[in-house]
């Protein structure tokens, strides 16, 4: 694990321009509902300007929320050290262009290390929810392995806060995902696989084939 620690958003928006971060992998794969494959590739190879998230209200909430859940997170598991380092970026051994930069930085008792990814989403419909029927959306899964495989640690809690509406009541309920390492070493082995050859084709300036959805 490579350790890059930039101190402004300046410096870390130059350091991932130069790799692949978590919020790309799903992209990647074809699973990222909001920018395929070849988007994404353009992005890299600077055939055209990255697509900033806007500032709507659901992101703006996600950011204010964010701070706030992972106090909550703290509270819930005193047991273990939470840390958060808004920038730095964690780089796997092998492929430094696999990068992650973390919500928070778990420490169990025993000294396992773990990643914390915070979601926030608005449930408006049933259909909905299958994405979170003891699951995760296979965009934030992606995220989640990437995560594991620049970090080398050895578990991810990624926890949800869902808003949702009762007939016209909004409610909330938080969630928490656990992932072992061990159990999804194929994954992680799979996920590699897609983005060595994704960054290759960056290298070379070769336009990836479209990942289409599956239906």
């Amino acid at each position: 694990m490579i350790l890059y620690d930039p101190q402004t958003r300046e410096e870390w928006l130059k350091c991932r321009c130069r790799g692949i971060g978590g919020s790309d992998a799903g992209a990647v794969l074809g699973v990222n509902k909001y920018k395929t494959n070849v988007d994404l590739w353009a992005e890299k190879t600077h055939k055209k300007l990255r697509d900033e998230i806007k500032n709507n209200n659901a992101v703006e909430y996600g950011k204010n929320a964010e701070k706030l859940i992972r106090e909550l997170y703290k509270l819930d598991y005193p047991e273990n050290t939470v840390e958060h380092h808004e920038y730095r970026m964690y780089a796997n051994d092998e492929h430094r262009f696999i990068y992650a930069t973390l919500d928070g930085e778990v420490t169990r008792p025993d000294g396992t290390k773990g990643i914390l990814e915070i979601k926030t989403c608005t449930i408006r419909n049933p259909g909905q929810w299958k994405e979170w029927d003891g699951r995760i959306p296979d965009s934030y899964y992606a995220q989640v392995i990437h995560q594991l495989t620049a970090t080398g640690w050895g578990f991810a809690v990624l926890r949800a806060y869902i808003r949702y509406f009762k007939g016209d009541e909004l409610k909330t309920i938080i969630r928490d995902y656990e992932i072992a390492r061990e159990a999804v070493t194929d994954d992680i082995e799979a996920l590699t696989a897609k983005e060595v050859e994704f960054w290759k084709n960056v290298e070379d300036k070769t336009e990836p084939a479209l990942i289409l959805p599956e239906i």
